[in-house]
């Protein structure tokens, strides 16, 4: 049974840090791509990032590109998610996320791409 279990969210004040990580745990096939999504109250989910197998490629949504940095160790299965300059509207539920794809394309942010999913967890930043 595969198990996805994200880790690090927290309250913060604006301006400052949080680093999430996401472990997933079962997978019987190797070469994944692993992405970050959110959702925050009241609105849909939306794609933050994504990173393929070997970190080739990495892709971010507008939102965040140039504060957020996704990397990750694939020998441990590990996806993580360095938050920088943190703002009140990054206020959301984190889900991270398993491909069944080893890249992600131009359309990395659509939740089809996607096989299994954490449970989230919350990133609550203050003004």
């Amino acid at each position: 049974q595969v198990q996805v279990d994200e880790s690090g969210g927290g309250v913060v004040h604006a301006g400052g840090s949080l680093r999430l990580s996401c472990t997933a745990i079962g997978l019987r096939y190797d070469n994944y791509a692993m992405g970050w999504f959110r959702q925050a109250p009241g609105k849909e989910r939306e794609g933050v990032s994504c990173l393929s197998w070997h970190s080739t490629h990495e892709y971010y949504s507008d939102s965040v590109k140039g504060r957020f940095t996704v990397f990750r160790d694939d020998a441990k299965n590990t996806l993580h998610l360095q938050m920088n300059n943190l703002k009140p509207e990054d206020t959301a539920t984190y889900y991270c996320a398993v491909s069944s794809y080893d890249s992600c394309s131009t359309s990395w942010d659509s939740e089809r791409r996607f096989r299994y999913w954490g449970q989230g967890t919350r990133v609550t930043v203050s003004s």
